[in-house]
C-alpha cells in the first residue's frame, strides 16, 4: 500500500516519498495548503517531482534531481499554467525572468488547479499583510470549496450527492394541478365506493341474528326481512362495482395525461439544455429516465396510488365501524399495527436506495444497448461481438447482484407482514369467543367484526406492500427532476434584444473558454466582415471547432464576448439567432425518414420545387433520382443506406435551405472524394457570395478561395491573411501547408509502389 503523510491545514495526504523529504523542509509551524506531484522532465521524459504551496512559500523539488528550492511569496512572483497536446506546465517567474518550470500530463491538472488557487490566494493575502490559517480544497471543474470530509464537489455532483425521497412525489402536483377537478371528482368516487364496500359486513349482523339464529331455535324465517337483506347486499355490490369503475377510469386518465405532461416537460427542458449537460450525459441513461422512469410513475399513479387511497380510506372507515360496534374488541384488533409501521419504517430507506441503484444499474444496460445497436458495423468490422455480449452479460449481472439485494430486504417484510395480520385475527377469535361466552356481544356481532377485520388487515397488508412500489417511484421521480433542475449553461436572456435584420459582422473580442479544467481558447481576437469567407485552420487541438462552437453559441464564452451585428449574441434568444446560421457538421447526422424530410428538416414548410433547388445546389439532385422512390426514398437510420458523401451532400442541402446569413462548413468535404468534393466547391463558390462563411477544411487546398485565412494555435491566432501572403511570410500557415504537401506526396508515392506491385503480381 502507498504511504502517504498527513500535514497541518487542509491539504491532501503527500504521498511517499515526498511525505518524509518535505517535512524535513517545513519550518516550525508553517501549513502545507495544496501540493503537486509532477511526472514529467524538462524533455517530456517520465520523471517524478514535487511542487508544493505552503502558508509562507512556495517549495519544490525538481526531477533533475537538484535539490530543493524555495521562493517566499513577493510582490513580484507569478505562477502560470498552460497545457497542450497531453501535457501542461506549470511556470513560476517575476517580472524579469523565468524562475523555474514544471511539467507533468494531463491527469495532474486538477492538483495543479488547486496548487495555483491557493498560491494566488496566498499571494494576495501576504500583499495585503494577512495570513491563510485553513484554506479549503477548491473543485478544479467549477472553482467551488470542497467540504472536510468529501472527496467531491456538492456543487458538481449534486445530482447524485442528494438521496432518493419520498417527498419527491410531492412534486409532481405540478403536474396534478391542472387536472385537480377529476382528481377530486375521482377522490369523493373512491371514497363513496370503499363506504359501499363497508355495506355488506354491517347487514350481516342483523340477517344472523335476527333471522339465522332464532330460525336454528324453533322460529320460522321471516321472508321480508331476508329480502331486504339479500336486497341490500346486491344494491350495495353493483353500487360498490359502479363507482369502482368510474374512479379506476377517471384515475387512469388523468394518470396518462400526468406522464404525458411528465415526458414531454422533461424532453422539452433537455432540448433546452447547453451541449455542455449531454457531454457528461449517456444516452441509454437519459432514454430510460424520459421512458422507463416516467412510465413507472404513471402505473404508480393510475394503480398503486388508487389502490393506496383506497386502503387508507378502508382502514379509517373500518375502525370506526369497529368502535362502534365494540371498542375492546376493535382495540385488540389493532395489536400488531404498531409492530407493522415500525417494519414499514425500518424498511423503507433500505428499498428507496437499493431502487435507486437499481434504476442506476439499469441504465447500463440501456446504455450498452444505445451504444452497440446503433454502431453494430463497427462491432462486426472488428469482430467484437464477444466483447459487446460481455459487456452486456456484466452489466446484466450486476443488476441481478443489486436486486438481488433488494429481494433479501422485501422477501423477509411482506410475509412478516402477513404472519402478524394472521396473530392479529387469531387474538381476534380468543378475545372475541370469550365475549360471546360471557353474553357480551351476539354472534352476530363477531361475524361482522371479523368480516371488517379481514377486510381491515387485507388493506393492511395491500398498504404495506406498497412500500416497494413507493420507493421505486421515489426513486424514478428523484431522476426525473435531477434533468428538470438542471440549469443550462446558455441561458436566455432576461430581456432579449432584438434581431429583426442580420447583416452577419461577427466579432470576437478577448475571449477565452474552458472545456472543464483545460484552457482552450485564450485571448483571443478577430473581426469578420459580412459577406466575408475566412478558412480556420490549424493543427488538430488548437481550436478551431470550439470557436465554431462558440459562434453558434451551444458554448458561452468564459472570458470575452462574441458579438454579432455589434450585439453580444448572449444577450439575444437563442432560437431566434440560430435560425440564421447554416451549420453542416464533419459527421453528418440524417434522420430516419425520406430524403426530402432530411433537407427541409430546418424548414418543415418548405416546398418540393425549394428542395429539390437546394438538392440541386449541393449536387444531390442526380443521385436522388437515381434512389427507387426519389426524394420520397428512406434514408435509413442515421443515414446508413446512403454513402459517406451522398449523406453530406443532404446535409449540405439541408443547410442551404434555410438561407442563412452566416454559413459554417466544420470539415464539411471531409468525407467525400476528390471528384464529389470538386463538384461540392463549384457550388460553394456561388453559395458564399452575400454570406458571412467560416469554413474548417482538413485539405488546406480547399481553401485557397477564401477571402482570409487565419491560424490557430493553442486557442490563440497567430497568423492571418489570403493564401499567397501566408505563404510568402513562411511562417505557421506554411509550415502546415508544406508538412500536408509532403504527405500527400508520400501518399501519392505509396499508392504507386502498391499499384505497380499488384501489376507485377498479375503478370
Amino acid at each position: 500500500m502507498k504511504k502517504t503523510h498527513q500535514f497541518s491545514g487542509s491539504a491532501d495526504a503527500v504521498p511517499a516519498p515526498w511525505g518524509g523529504e518535505l517535512s524535513a523542509q517545513l519550518e516550525p509551524g508553517e501549513i502545507l495548503l495544496a501540493w503537486l506531484e509532477t511526472d514529467l522532465d524538462g524533455r517530456l521524459k517520465f520523471r517524478a517531482g514535487f511542487v508544493a504551496a505552503t502558508d509562507r512559500r512556495l517549495l519544490a523539488r525538481s526531477p533533475d534531481g537538484t535539490g530543493w528550492q524555495c521562493w517566499p511569496y513577493g510582490a513580484q512572483l507569478a505562477l502560470s499554467l498552460t497545457d497542450h497536446a497531453g501535457a501542461a506546465q506549470l511556470e513560476l517567474h517575476d517580472d524579469q525572468e523565468r524562475l523555474a518550470a514544471w511539467r507533468f500530463t494531463l491527469a495532474r491538472n486538477p492538483a495543479a488547479l488547486r496548487l495555483l488557487g491557493r498560491f494566488e490566494a496566498q499571494q494576495a493575502l501576504h500583499l495585503s499583510g494577512q495570513r491563510l490559517e485553513a484554506a479549503p480544497r477548491l473543485c478544479p471543474t467549477c472553482g467551488g470549496a470542497i467540504p472536510e470530509g468529501r472527496d467531491d464537489c456538492p456543487t458538481c455532483s449534486r445530482e447524485s450527492a442528494a438521496p432518493p425521497s419520498t417527498w419527491a412525489l410531492l412534486r409532481l402536483w405540478r403536474f396534478a394541478r391542472p387536472y385537480r377537478m377529476p382528481l377530486l371528482a375521482g377522490f369523493l368516487l373512491t371514497l363513496l365506493g370503499t363506504a359501499a364496500t363497508l355495506v355488506p359486513p354491517y347487514l350481516t349482523m342483523p340477517l344472523m341474528d335476527d333471522v339465522l339464529i332464532p330460525f336454528q331455535n324453533g322460529a320460522p324465517i321471516e321472508y321480508g326481512k331476508v329480502r331486504l337483506y339479500l336486497g341490500g347486499l346486491l344494491a350495495s355490490a353493483f353500487l360498490a362495482w359502479g363507482l369502482g369503475w368510474a374512479r379506476t377510469y377517471i384515475l387512469a386518465w388523468v394518470s396518462e395525461r400526468i406522464g404525458a405532461d411528465l415526458r414531454t416537460t422533461t424532453y422539452e427542458h433537455l432540448q433546452q439544455l447547453s451541449l455542455e449537460y449531454f457531454g457528461g450525459k449517456r444516452t441509454g441513461d437519459l432514454i430510460s429516465r424520459i421512458g422507463s422512469e416516467t412510465d413507472r410513475i404513471c402505473v404508480f399513479l393510475s394503480l398503486h396510488l388508487l389502490d393506496f387511497a383506497t386502503d387508507v380510506l378502508m382502514i379509517a372507515m373500518t375502525a370506526v365501524i369497529l368502535v362502534s360496534i365494540n371498542p375492546w374488541l376493535a382495540l385488540v384488533t389493532l395489536v400488531p399495527l404498531p409492530f407493522i409501521i415500525w417494519m414499514i419504517h425500518s424498511v423503507r430507506d433500505r428499498l428507496r436506495h437499493g431502487f435507486e441503484k437499481v434504476d442506476r444499474i439499469w441504465s447500463e444496460i440501456t446504455n450498452v444497448l444505445a451504444d452497440t445497436i446503433p454502431g453494430i458495423r463497427v462491432v462486426k468490422a472488428f469482430a467484437q461481438e464477444k466483447r459487446e455480449v460481455q459487456r452486456f452479460r456484466e452489466a446484466n449481472n450486476r443488476n441481478l447482484e443489486v436486486n438481488d439485494r433488494v429481494n433479501t430486504v422485501w422477501s423477509l417484510f411482506s410475509p412478516t407482514v402477513t404472519l402478524l395480520t394472521e396473530i392479529g385475527l387469531l387474538v381476534v377469535w380468543i378475545f372475541g369467543i370469550w365475549q360471546v361466552s360471557q353474553h357480551q356481544i351476539t354472534v352476530g356481532v363477531l361475524a361482522a367484526f371479523l368480516a371488517y377485520i379481514g377486510r381491515f388487515y387485507t388493506r393492511l397488508d395491500s398498504m404495506s406492500r406498497i412500500v416497494s412500489v413507493t420507493q421505486k417511484a421515489a426513486a424514478g421521480a428523484k431522476r426525473i427532476f435531477d434533468i428538470l433542475d438542471h440549469v443550462s449553461s446558455v441561458p436566455e436572456p432576461q430581456r432579449p434584444a432584438s434581431l429583426s435584420h442580420l447583416h452577419g459582422r461577427i466579432e470576437l473580442r478577448d475571449v477565452g473558454f474552458r472545456y472543464g479544467n483545460r484552457q482552450v481558447i485564450r485571448g483571443l481576437n478577430l473581426d469578420i466582415a459580412p459577406g466575408e469567407m475566412i478558412g480556420l485552420v490549424g493543427h488538430s487541438g488548437s481550436g478551431k471547432s470550439t470557436l465554431i462552437n462558440l459562434i453558434c453559441r451551444f458554448y458561452d464564452v468564459s472570458e470575452g464576448a462574441v458579438l454579432v451585428d455589434g450585439a453580444d449574441i448572449r444577450s439575444l434568444r437563442v432560437a431566434e439567432y440560430r435560425r440564421h446560421i447554416g451549420l453542416v457538421l464533419q459527421e453528418p447526422f440524417l434522420f430516419f425518414g425520406t430524403i426530402a424530410e432530411n433537407i427541409a428538416y430546418g424548414r418543415p414548410e418548405a416546398t418540393r420545387e425549394e428542395i429539390i433547388a437546394a438538392a440541386r445546389a449541393a449536387h444531390a439532385h442526380e443521385f436522388i433520382l437515381r434512389l427507387p422512390h426519389g426524394y420520397d426514398s428512406l434514408v435509413g437510420e442515421r443515414g446508413q443506406a446512403l454513402s459517406g458523401g451522398e449523406r453530406q451532400r443532404i446535409s449540405i442541402a439541408r443547410a442551404l435551405l434555410i438561407d442563412p446569413r452566416i454559413l459554417i462548413l466544420d470539415e464539411a468535404t471531409s468525407s467525400v472524394d476528390t471528384t464529389t468534393e470538386k463538384e461540392i466547391q463549384k457550388a460553394l463558390d456561388n453559395l458564399v457570395r452575400g454570406r458571412t462563411t467560416i469554413a474548417i477544411a482538413h485539405r488546406l487546398s480547399t481553401l485557397r478561395k477564401a477571402d482570409r485565412l487565419v491560424v490557430l494555435d493553442r486557442g490563440q491566432v497567430v497568423e492571418e491573411g489570403p493564401h499567397e501572403e501566408l505563404m510568402a511570410r513562411e511562417g505557421a500557415y506554411y509550415r502546415l501547408y508544406q508538412a500536408q504537401a509532403r504527405q500527400a506526396e508520400a501518399d501519392a508515392e505509396a499508392a504507386a509502389s502498391a499499384g505497380g506491385e499488384d501489376v507485377a503480381a498479375v503478370a
